[in-house]
């Protein structure tokens, strides 16, 4: 079912011919999962840019389709498997984590990254786990060349813990990259 909150009414329903992992909506297009087993996918959303991200089958290997100059990327974003990733809506910026590290650790046990988020223009980066708890850090932009965007808590692990957000959420390593 899709559903417009503006109408507050359903608008339409999609169906497939094989199994869905996920489904991603724009105005202008729906993206279908089927090849990766955790559904992972994310476009953006601003108009005029329209930015695909996906995971490839090596592990850590990100894919990145620019659909207005035909571009395909291949970033190495991690050495283990890549448990989520985020756009920022305009697909400037993507931020993931994997299913091992240590940067975004908080404590001793083993936590699984359920989901990220982008605040006010990438000022701020929310993490929710396994834990019922959301860690929101904040991102340090470095004026200068593209790919100068880095998370405080890559070179600053001591000052990056703005957690300060705490609650139940539903049932890594945390790395940025600015669009060429």
């Amino acid at each position: 079912m899709v559903w417009d909150d503006n109408q507050n009414r359903c608008i339409g329903e999609l169906s497939f011919c094989s199994e869905m992992r996920s489904v991603r909506l724009r105005r202008d297009r729906i993206i279908e999962t089927i090849a990766n087993s955790k559904g992972l996918c994310v476009v953006s959303q601003g108009v005029g840019s329209l930015v695909l991200v996906c995971p490839r089958l090596q592990k850590g290997l990100v894919r990145i389709e620019h659909y207005a100059p035909k571009r395909s990327k291949f970033i190495m974003a991690h050495d283990s498997r890549i448990a989520c990733f985020t756009l920022l809506q305009d697909g400037q910026l993507l931020a993931t984590t994997s299913t091992k590290g240590t940067l975004g650790r908080r404590g001793v046990d083993k936590t699984k990254i359920y989901s990220l988020a982008f605040f006010l223009n990438a000022q701020w980066l929310a993490v929710s786990s396994d834990k019922g708890i959301v860690h929101v850090f904040g991102l340090k932009f470095n004026s200068g060349s593209p790919g100068s965007i880095r998370s405080q808590c890559a070179s600053e692990p001591h000052h990056s813990s703005l957690s300060f957000i705490r609650g139940k959420v539903s049932p890594p390593v945390i790395r940025c990259c600015k669009r060429p």
